[in-house]
């Protein structure tokens, strides 16, 4: 393995002894990416209900802010591998950071003037900041080390995804929920200045979580500008196969791989924005309290997390990922039938079941690519549009159903019984030129 510093020059770093410790360092700051783009993401799932009554929508509208998000992956995936092929991981990273931090900061004239739209294009920002550090960070976090290890290594960074999971709802139902809601009927009752008023107030409750959160990414960018971040490259023989973009789905196990991330992205968006409405409706809590048993829900990812990367110890990844999805399968069927506080036990129990299904589908898709690992994270990186999809579609549902949260729920059922299927069978290496 070589190490290349920012200059260009290479140096040999042996595979044995004290490899460990030259690593530790670029896996820390690493991980601080995996954390902050957690915290975006699980923000979004306060703002889906805090926006549809400050923006008084309808839940498909409301779900155009997943759409915003995850449809700038899809739009930003290959520029983001050309833009990592070209200045490589560090600079890439501080890119990322930056954009992500810009449309952090346009949440306040979004905020300031109710104006969804301005909303959406912030997000749409967030979303191409987040897409050209995830495409960055996992593989960088995959190939830092033994390669096989990678998944063990992975899902450790995306444990403290897993963190953010717990941290942002809490965070945001502390300073964005307000925990007042009212009914059509007391809208329309109300004077129009009392209305305007209101409803403004509760857009500008993002303002300052947003403005702190752009802050900090600023920071953490200007610290990895004057950190040095060794960009891994391993060594090639002449032989080896490079397809192009899109020949390079002729490995098989990728192409599974990214119909397995595209669902499993649309079903973990799905289950937590609406997790808030489920909450309501299925158990009867209040706002602010269903903001904080989504921040359980969040801590139960996070130990899923920690717990399934020491089962990856002794439990063939492949493996623990169909056993996790069979059993969310099961909650999902519950989470559809059930009643009261027993929907949210099994929401909370997908969470855990969950935490793995990324970080090892991304992983078991770039075995054995080789020079062809950035072009493959590209791949993985756009199948994430399945959380621009697949919640819309709920949403459409739920609304076909008359406001029946419970029933759109059968759309995450689908999935994982599709990310079954890969871990069942398409996990499988199958070689390009065959």
């Amino acid at each position: 393995m070589q190490i290349t510093n920012q200059t260009g020059d290479q140096h040999e770093v042996p595979t044995e002894g004290g490899n460990g410790k030259q690593y530790l360092l670029p896996f820390i700051l690493i991980t601080t990416l995996f954390f902050l783009w957690g915290m975006a993401h699980n923000l979004d799932s306060i703002l889906i209900p805090h926006l549809k009554k400050a923006c008084e929508l309808n839940n498909r509208q409301s779900t155009l802010i997943d759409t915003a998000v995850f449809f700038a992956y899809f739009v930003m995936a290959i520029p983001a591998g050309m833009l990592i092929k070209r200045f490589g991981y560090k600079n890439s990273i501080i890119t990322g950071l930056v954009v992500f931090a810009s449309g952090a900061f346009l949440f306040v004239p979004a905020a300031n003037t109710r104006t969804y739209e301005l909303f959406l294009f912030a997000l749409f920002v967030i979303g191409c900041g987040l897409t050209i550090l995830e495409t960055s960070a996992n593989p960088y976090a995959a190939i830092l080390g033994p390669a096989e290890s990678s998944s063990k290594r992975l899902n450790l960074a995306a444990s403290f995804n897993g963190l953010a999971a717990m941290v942002a709802p809490i965070v945001g139902s502390l300073f964005i929920l307000s925990g007042t809601n009212h009914t059509k009927e007391q809208m329309a009752a109300m004077p129009d200045a009392t209305r305007a008023a209101y409803l403004l107030e509760e857009a500008g409750a993002v303002k300052l979580p947003y403005i702190i959160l752009g802050t900090v990414l600023i920071l953490v960018a200007v610290i990895f500008y004057f950190m040095h971040l060794p960009s891994m490259k391993p060594q090639h023989t002449e032989a080896e196969i490079k397809p192009g973009f899109f020949s390079v789905l002729k490995f098989r196990h990728l192409s599974w791989a990214v119909v397995a991330q595209f669902f499993y992205v649309g079903a973990q968006v799905c289950i937590t924005s609406f997790f808030i409405r489920i909450a309501q409706q299925g158990a009867g809590l209040d706002e602010k309290t269903a903001g904080y048993y989504l921040g359980i829900y969040g801590f139960l990812f996070m130990a899923g997390r920690f717990i399934g990367t020491f089962f990856l110890r002794f439990v063939k990844d492949y493996v623990l990922l169909s056993i996790y999805c069979v059993m969310s399968v099961i909650l999902c069927v519950v989470a559809i039938y059930g009643t009261g506080i027993v929907v949210i036990y099994a929401l909370g129990g997908i969470g855990f079941f969950m935490s793995i299904m990324f970080p090892t589908i991304f992983s078991l898709g770039i075995v054995g690519l080789k020079s062809n690992t950035e072009t493959g994270s590209s791949w993985l990186v756009m199948s994430i549009v399945g959380g621009a999809i697949l919640p819309y579609s709920m949403g459409t549902l739920i609304d076909m159903n008359h406001d029946d949260i419970q029933s759109g729920y059968i759309i995450p059922l689908v999935c994982f019984l599709i990310i079954l299927s890969f871990g069942l069978i398409g996990h499988k290496v199958k070689n390009a030129a065959a």
